[in-house]
């Protein structure tokens, strides 16, 4: 009997111990009733005859169990075959189920919560650098959200085979290895996102075969091998949100037959190839928004053929020429905040199941009567500049014939300003000699430049997504002749030292420069001449210190800048001068100790500045004066001692704000007023902060969304009870002393539907404790009456009426 034990390891999940004492003592008690009633009833001599008639069987099976117990070492009461007592025997059952129990429990790696009942492991922000080995063998849900495993080995989970569910978000991966999943075959959800993973090869999802969603939101994926998803069968769900995806080869998604929704939003595509998506036959939904994509990728989006709704909202179009759009399921197009100025009458024929058109937030002056999409019910024309003259007119005729639901205003003429379309009539859409028409509905296409088939020796050209590559070729200086269409150029990982001038001859046509890691000292004047659709240039991780004022001269284009990791001391000042278009910047990782007045000349449209990891100790109140449009601005890991208030001011559109890690131990009032009325996501974690002043937030409010102060030193925060709009709250290794002045802290994070992860510091019997648990503070006064506002039932309630209807007026 012992020896066909089955193992430990195999062996579900047992009941608490607690709970197994009361069900065998129920039992118990039922079996030793019911034989005591039976025994009043029956005759002596039967009693003795049913005793007599089992009594070698029992002695068997208790001798068995005494056997078995024994062999296992547990310290259970002695099991005597000679007394044919239940009470005896159940008594070494339960003591069994508890050995086993406890057994079971001690599998649990130290800084893990296990639930076994569940089958859930979590271990939470534990600071693990390598996937625990002792997890219990049939978990099935695994959450190591928050550690820091940097690469995933091969066979990292085969000691749990049965997971279901894994989640990874925010543990610092940079790279899976082959075969690291590889034993999870019933695994459905798989959550990479927030981590630091650059490449998908080709065996870093193997294994995988029954995941049905991918999350790998917020990495820094920049290439996917080819088969990277071939082992993703079953896969309904990826997301591939917020990476560094420049353009998208053929045959990319390759194995993903059942793949319902591809999430490809916040990357800077500008590239797709014409069968990116021909392996993609179940796609219901596809989300391209906020990318680089300068026109509709028609030819790529014709093979998706099951795709009811598209998403290409943010996308820097101009137009829509005739048959641009060639979808024959689809519903829905999203096509808000781009750059259209033209629609053809015949953009959307061969999408004739289009229900919902959405224009919002572009450049139209108008539409033509659309052909074509006859289940088109509504058109979103919102934020357009619309001309609403005669040349509107068989638009709006369209409108009413077609019965088609339409939104936007008129932005002229002065006399029909702002009126509704749908509350015009035509003999008001008049004509003047003082109205221009609107450009032109169906531009021509521009003929593409010849694109020669050569190639330099020792590089590779890809004609069909117009990609050439030298790419760690050994190269000292930059290699000539690629074809004239080339689009992305890879020159990463050489030596070339410097760029001389006009060191891209014919590429009129280039929109992405690659060019980290090559050793650039110097970008001589011209360096780019020619470039005139040159978009993104990276020159990451090289050995810049200064630019000359005309180092960008013949590249007026140029949006994206990337310089990290380079050696300035200070801006290049004048250097964005002649970069009308600059939208970000990126200059972490640098030397640089100061922003000074006129370092940021020029760079008028910057929405993005990232300074992250510099020596900045000061910053002259002028010194982000030109850039007024900026929304984001990084300047974590710096030497700033106080909130730079002065050079915030000026900023109306700045809505995300890092200060982390910089030595900033004291926060006065109206710090952050300059910006509170744009302000949305603010990081103030990880300073050795130890005191805000009360009055510190003045005019953040509803706006505020989320919210850093983990890693500090303060024992109190301000009154946070106009933060209503509030969906990240983050107050981890903060040591709050909780005694009563931090009573309202805990009153409104009681209220909170959040995870906000505060402890109390001191007093030293609640320290550790999370402060809505804490009960130092129920001798405070006032505390009796928070808790029978919370206990006592509203009249609402005590009328049967729905307490939730009362909640959600109260929220109102």
């Amino acid at each position: 009997m012992a020896g066909s034990l089955p193992s430990l390891q195999d062996r579900p999940p047992l009941l608490p111990p607690l709970l197994l004492l009361l069900l065998l003592l129920r039992f118990w008690l039922g079996a030793a009733s019911a034989a005591g009633k039976a025994t009043q009833r029956a005759p002596f001599s039967s009693r003795f005859c049913r005793e007599s008639k089992h009594w070698h069987r029992r002695s068997a099976a208790a001798a068995r169990g005494s056997r078995l117990l024994s062999s296992l070492s547990l310290p259970l009461l002695e099991v005597q075959p000679q007394v044919p007592s239940i009470m005896r025997l159940s008594w070494g059952l339960f003591l069994l189920m508890v050995a086993l129990g406890e057994t079971a429990a001690a599998r649990c790696p130290t800084p893990c919560v296990c639930d076994n009942l569940r089958a859930h492991v979590l271990c939470l922000n534990g600071s693990l650098t390598a996937v625990p080995t002792a997890i219990p063998q049939l978990t099935k849900k695994l959450d190591l959200r928050g550690n820091s495993f940097t690469a995933l080995p091969a066979g990292a989970f085969l000691g749990t085979p049965y997971l279901t569910h894994l989640d990874l978000q925010r543990c610092k991966v940079e790279k899976l290895e082959e075969g690291a999943f590889r034993g999870l075959g019933r695994l459905v959800y798989l959550n990479l996102a927030s981590n630091d993973i650059a490449i998908l090869y080709q065996e870093s999802l193997d294994g995988l075969s029954s995941l049905q969603q991918l999350i790998l939101e917020g990495n820094r994926i920049e290439e996917i091998q080819p088969g990277a998803f071939g082992h993703l069968g079953s896969l309904t769900v990826l997301d591939l949100r917020a990476n560094a995806l420049v353009y998208l080869p053929d045959m990319v998604f390759q194995g993903l037959a059942v793949l319902r929704w591809l999430r490809l939003s916040h990357n800077t595509l500008h590239v797709l190839g014409s069968e990116a998506f021909a392996a993609l036959p179940a796609l219901h939904r596809l989300s391209l928004d906020h990318n680089e994509l300068q026109a509709l990728p028609g030819e790529a989006l014709a093979r998706l053929d099951g795709v009811t709704r598209l998403d290409m909202g943010h996308n820097p179009i101009t137009c829509l020429a005739e048959e641009a759009l060639a979808m024959a399921s689809l519903k829905h197009l999203f096509l808000d905040h781009a750059a259209l100025q033209d629609v053809a009458a015949e953009a959307f024929t061969r999408s004739p199941q289009l229900r919902t058109l959405d224009l919002h937030a572009n450049q139209l002056q108008g539409l033509p009567a659309l052909d074509g999409p006859g289940a088109l019910v509504r058109v979103n024309l919102a934020s357009n500049p619309l001309l609403c003259s005669c040349l509107l007119r068989p638009f709006h005729d369209w409108l009413v014939r077609e019965r088609v639901q339409v939104e936007g205003t008129c932005a002229a003429p002065a006399a029909l300003r702002g009126r509704t379309l749908d509350s015009l009539r035509p003999p008001e859409m008049r004509c003047g000699h003082h109205e221009l028409p609107p450009t032109p509905a169906t531009p021509s296409e521009q003929p593409r430049a010849g694109g020669s088939r050569q190639c330099p020796r020792g590089c590779s050209c890809s004609p069909d997504v117009h990609h050439g590559s030298c790419e760690n070729r050994g190269l000292q200086e930059i290699p000539q002749g690629f074809p004239r269409d080339t689009r992305l150029l890879d020159l990463r990982r050489n030596a070339f030292g410097i760029v001389p001038p006009g060191a891209f001859p014919g590429l009129k046509e280039l929109v992405s420069l690659h060019l980290q890691s090559c050793s650039i000292r110097v970008l001589h004047p011209g360096a780019l001449r020619g470039l005139e659709s040159l978009v993104y240039l990276y020159l990451t991780n090289n050995r810049l210190s200064t630019l000359a004022a005309t180092a960008f001269e013949g590249a007026p284009q140029l949006a994206y800048l990337d310089l990290d990791r380079n050696a300035f001391t200070r801006l290049p000042t004048g250097a964005f001068q002649l970069l009308p278009n600059l939208i970000s910047l990126h200059l972490q990782h640098n030397a640089i100790e100061e922003l000074a007045e006129g370092d940021l000349a020029g760079a008028g449209g910057l929405r993005w500045l990232y300074l992250a990891g510099n020596t900045i100790k000061h910053i002259t109140p002028t010194a982000l004066a030109p850039t007024v449009m900026l929304e984001k601005l990084h300047l974590e890991g710096n030497q700033l001692a106080e909130v730079p208030t002065a050079a915030l001011q000026g900023l109306p559109a700045l809505s995300e704000l890092k200060l982390s890690q910089n030595p900033i131990k004291y926060m006065g009032d109206g710090v952050f007023l300059p910006v509170a009325s744009s302000l949305q996501h603010l990081y103030l974690d990880n300073m050795g902060l130890q005191q805000i002043s009360p009055s510190a937030f003045t005019g953040l409010g509803p706006k505020i969304r989320s919210l850093h102060l983990e890693g500090n030193k303060m024992s109190s925060i301000p009154s946070m009870s106009n933060f209503t709009g509030l969906e990240i709250l983050n107050l981890r290794d903060v040591p709050f002393h909780c005694d009563c002045q931090l009573l309202p802290l805990r009153r409104w994070i009681e209220k909170l539907n959040l995870r906000v992860g505060a402890t109390c510091g001191s007093p030293t019997e609640a320290r550790g404790l999370k402060v809505k648990l804490s009960t130092t503070f129920q001798t405070c006064p006032g505390w009796g009456d928070m808790t029978k506002a919370e206990s006592k039932p509203s009249k609402k309630k005590r009328l049967g009426k729905s307490p939730a209807r009362g909640f959600m007026k109260s929220r109102a």
